[in-house]
């Protein structure tokens, strides 16, 4: 079998300013709500059938307590912001297992589900849905763990990372230390680039394996004597952006795989549709549910 983990915040995200705006008769925004439903019911159409979808319930998580610049819900549309805990509802409605995270974030719980569906020997390959760098750490050599951008339909291995990245996935926390990653609020160490992080990540693996004198680098850096001083003068808060930039697997998720079979919709689904105006959104649910049967 094939696992499919659906970053639902990012899907919830990338809807809300795709399609166009629907307030209901109740005077409630749920475009991004409908097309996040449709676009998971769409992963069943085309054969899925374990999924799992991760939601960030609040923005911050136990990464806020680590670093006061980490992201927050400032700035998230109010609009947007009302429908996180209407599309874990839908979802659930429609029969999907979701993870909706509080003290954790939607990635974590992407990485923990990754880790315990790829022990599970019946599981052939399990795919993270979702653009985000950051998970690209969660891809392993052996390609049982790969990450695909369902938008753009790229799917990253191993070697995908490595092309893209310059480093491969277990480097991903220590490349996004150094460059930063504005999206989450990590601001990387001055003059750290893709290429300067990359080149010495692809040689060293690691931060603490860079030598502290660039003298001592066996790869050529331009720059490398200011570079070299920033990584020492800075050495603690690279640490803590690599952690801030680790996903944790310890997240709660699912006890076993068999979770995340989707059976069909519950008898809810229907009223809830209605409330968005999309009740054909939960007629494809139960055609598809009989299609299984």
């Amino acid at each position: 079998m094939e696992v499919h983990l659906v970053d639902g915040t990012y899907e919830l995200f990338r809807h809300h300013f795709a399609v166009p705006s629907h307030v209901t008769a109740e005077g409630v925004e749920v475009a991004a709500t409908r097309g996040v439903l449709g676009s998971v019911l769409r992963m069943i159409e085309d054969g899925a059938t374990h999924v799992g979808v991760a939601t960030d319930r609040i923005v911050e998580s136990f990464r806020n307590d680590l670093f006061a610049g980490y992201k927050t819900g400032e700035g998230i549309p109010p609009e947007l912001f009302a429908q996180f805990p209407l599309v874990e509802a839908v979802l659930e409605a429609a029969g999907f297992t979701v993870f909706p995270m509080v003290e954790f974030e939607a990635d974590d719980a992407l990485a923990a589900a990754a880790l315990l569906a790829a022990e599970d020997p019946r599981v052939e390959r399990v795919l993270v849905c979702s653009p985000d760098k950051d998970l690209a750490q969660c891809v392993t050599d052996d390609g049982r763990i790969v990450q695909l951008d369902r938008r753009q339909e790229i799917l990253y291995d191993r070697a995908g990372v490595v092309e893209k990245f310059g480093v491969p996935p277990a480097a991903i926390p220590d490349w996004l230390a150094l460059v930063g990653d504005a999206a989450d609020g990590i601001p990387g160490l001055p003059g750290w680039g893709a290429k300067s992080s990359s080149t010495l990540l692809a040689r060293y693996g690691h931060l603490e394996a860079i030598p502290a004198d660039p003298e001592d680098w066996d790869v050529t850096v331009r720059g490398a004597a200011k570079l070299g001083a920033t990584l020492v003068e800075h050495r603690d808060e690279v640490l803590l952006y690599r952690h801030l930039t680790t996903l944790d697997p310890t997240a709660p998720v699912m006890a076993h795989v068999d979770e995340l079979a989707w059976e069909g919709p519950l008898d809810h689904l229907g009223d809830l549709c209605a409330h968005l105006d999309a009740p054909r959104l939960a007629e494809r649910a139960v055609a598809l549910a009989g299609r299984g049967s």
